[in-house]
């Protein structure tokens, strides 16, 4: 099994590092061929999670990503949502009818309101059955340090799902197989969004004490959005009542995202807290914070579905109509329980 990989940013970055400690053949498709030397001659990324080393015995690099295309059999997309259009429409001609799409962008598609296996269906007729999910909880500076992490991989063929996550499974990463493709995926962007929340909280001066409220508001909040959209699913595998949203790949990611430091939606909200504006706070953070344009798609996708979800509201009204944030959450706080 041929594996490629897009991207090179810090999570990409540790996908390479999970799949090349497990002994794999990857091309790794970064961003710049300057990028692809520097790997090549001093063995780590110049720009992020940097004190991951590579040897180049299984490594091989590009900055092409039609290189990918044309000798995997298996492409892993980490790459921010709103560059996924760049790397799929202009090489998607040219795959193999069982290529497989592994997905571990943690977004929807920007403009479309909709999931990534959903684009890939409705306007490329990308077979359902050739694609699998990445989902936390699983920050990618732990996964540098080896500290113990889980990934859910979720996919409609069970056997195919199987086979992709034992690529990564070692000593340090544990695998979940889920067939909630849809949910996982809405609980990735949900949970940025609330961590976003949480960090404007944080920078307002909000104590452990309401942001504990606040989370536990989120989860519900999550739980009632997955239960409704998802169920409306014509393909669902497991029925809705099956599902454990309390299990890692929902309340767990969630946690994480919200209270931990090396998230950077909790990282970019703080700012935003704190009294920066968007733009300013998009230029300091240096990377991607994938809740900031996910909470304005959740809030036009949940035109079509009306569910009650203040928190989401409040974090999109903050970051998309310019409300006050202090005067937002003193509004909040009155719909919390």
């Amino acid at each position: 099994m041929k594996i490629g990989l897009i991207g090179s940013g810090s999570w990409g970055t540790a996908l390479a590092k999970m799949l090349t400690d497990n002994g794999h053949d990857l091309l790794w498709c970064v961003r710049s061929s300057a990028v692809a030397d520097h790997i090549r001659k001093r063995h780590h990324n110049p720009r992020y999670l940097s004190s991951v080393y590579f040897g180049q015995d299984n490594l091989m690099l590009t900055s092409d990503p039609a290189e990918v295309y044309a000798q995997a059999s298996v492409a892993v997309l980490a790459v921010p949502s709103a560059y996924v259009e760049q790397y799929i429409l202009p090489y998607h001609q040219k795959w193999s009818a069982d290529l497989c799409i592994v997905s571990a962008v943690k977004g929807m598609m920007p403009g479309k309101n909709c999931l990534i296996n959903d684009y890939l269906h409705a306007e490329l007729n990308v077979d359902p059955g050739r694609y699998v999910t990445i989902m936390g909880p699983c920050h990618a500076e732990e996964v540098a340090a080896e500290k113990l992490s889980y990934l859910t991989f979720a996919g409609v063929d069970q056997g195919l799902t199987s086979s992709i996550a034992s690529l990564f499974s070692s000593a340090y990463l544990n695998t979940i197989v889920s067939h909630d493709v849809k949910g996982v995926q809405y609980a990735a962007v949900l949970k940025n969004i609330y961590a976003l929340g949480a960090g404007i909280a944080h920078g307002l001066g909000y104590g452990d004490n309401f942001l504990s409220v606040l989370i536990a508001n989120a989860a519900g909040e999550l739980k009632r959005f997955l239960t409704r959209v998802c169920s409306s699913t014509k393909n669902a595998i497991d029925p809705i009542e099956s599902i454990d949203y309390a299990a890692s790949v929902y309340l767990g990611d969630l946690l994480v995202t919200c209270y931990s430091l090396f998230s950077r939606n909790r990282a970019f909200g703080n700012l935003i807290g704190k009294g920066y504006a968007v733009d300013a706070a998009k230029q300091d953070m240096h990377m991607v914070a994938e809740g900031y344009p996910a909470s304005k798609t959740l809030f036009e996708l949940n035109k079509d579905y009306a569910i009650n979800m203040p928190i989401a509201h409040t974090v999109y009204s903050i970051l998309w109509e310019g409300t006050d944030p202090r005067s937002a959450f003193e509004k909040l706080e009155a719909s919390l329980r």
